[in-house]
């Protein structure tokens, strides 16, 4: 079988990450899945949106923790990719999603859909995040046995080990994905630029967690391995031997047909790609 594809936060190589058109571009592009990342505003709303801070992607700065939901739907959340949108796609002021917003698009697919979500830690909620995700799901009608909302298959991926041990007392274990990265601590330094003592000690809590994932993974007490293709390039053994086990492997973020074929050669079974449509054609003209 070919590799599954997900679009990572939405088709974010064409329009900005975690938007409308991210997403519907996605589903026209006709992913298997797609992938968000979720926070928590300061009501208590989830959130579309990757990083813990709006600076990057939004035209509002400071915390998205300290934001009410109504106040993020004003920020613009598009125009700092440079692209323009489609009308079909809504228009600028209608970009920013909750999770809520982002099943109505999957629902309204007409078709079966994987909808993979990763819980963004450190959270300033803490394991709230985990909690809130679940009761939210169950009031939207999921099956925790199956995994299944309506068309809408749910799995669940986070860096942090305590977040997948959490969410295994609620959801399926083949639904739960480590995600697993290798820490470099020069690239920790050049991002955070913390002082010395400060940088050690967050450099020690990501490999230790690195270390506990990779544990999860060994012990099959998760069912998905989330491998960046990095990790993957320096460890293959380990991986093929995570897949033989029966494990399956989620790796991201695959945006080059070398690195799709690379990984479908080594028999990963689901990439996470910018460019879906890019990675489906690649893998396509390679026979998978």
């Amino acid at each position: 079988m070919p590799p599954v594809i997900f679009a990572h936060r939405g088709s974010s190589g064409t329009y900005a990450e975690h938007t409308r058109a991210a997403y519907l571009q996605a589903l026209a592009d006709g992913v298997d899945g797609v992938e968000c990342d979720v926070h928590l505003s300061r009501d208590g709303h989830l959130v579309c949106i990757h990083d813990t801070t709006l600076d990057r992607t939004t035209s509002g700065s400071g915390d998205v923790a300290d934001r009410t939901v109504d106040e993020l739907r004003t920020l613009d959340v598009s125009s700092w990719k440079g692209v323009g949108i489609p009308s079909a796609y809504g228009d600028a002021g209608g970009q920013f999603l909750t999770l809520t917003d982002l099943l109505v698009l999957l629902r309204a697919a007409g078709r079966p859909i994987r909808l993979a979500i990763e819980l963004k830690h450190p959270s300033p909620f803490g394991l709230r995040l985990e909690e809130a995700l679940i009761a939210f799901l169950m009031d939207e009608g999921w099956d925790p046995e199956s995994s299944m909302l309506d068309t809408i298959e749910i799995s669940f991926m986070s860096f942090n080990p305590d977040s997948m041990r959490q969410l295994a007392e609620s959801a399926p274990h083949h639904m739960l994905c480590q995600l697993v990265a290798d820490v470099e601590p020069q690239e920790v330094r050049d991002a955070l630029r913390f002082g010395s003592i400060a940088e050690g000690a967050l450099i020690a809590v990501l490999q230790r967690a690195l270390k506990e994932g990779e544990e999860l993974i060994d012990a099959q007490e998760v069912g998905i391995a989330g491998p960046g293709v990095e990790y993957v390039r320096d460890h293959p053994d380990r991986v093929r031997q995570w897949i033989q086990a029966g494990v399956r492997v989620r790796a991201w973020t695959v945006n080059t047909a070398e690195d799709a074929r690379f990984l479908a050669g080594l028999g990963v079974q689901e990439m996470t790609s910018d460019y879906p449509a890019r990675i489906r054609l690649a893998l396509k003209g390679n026979g998978q």
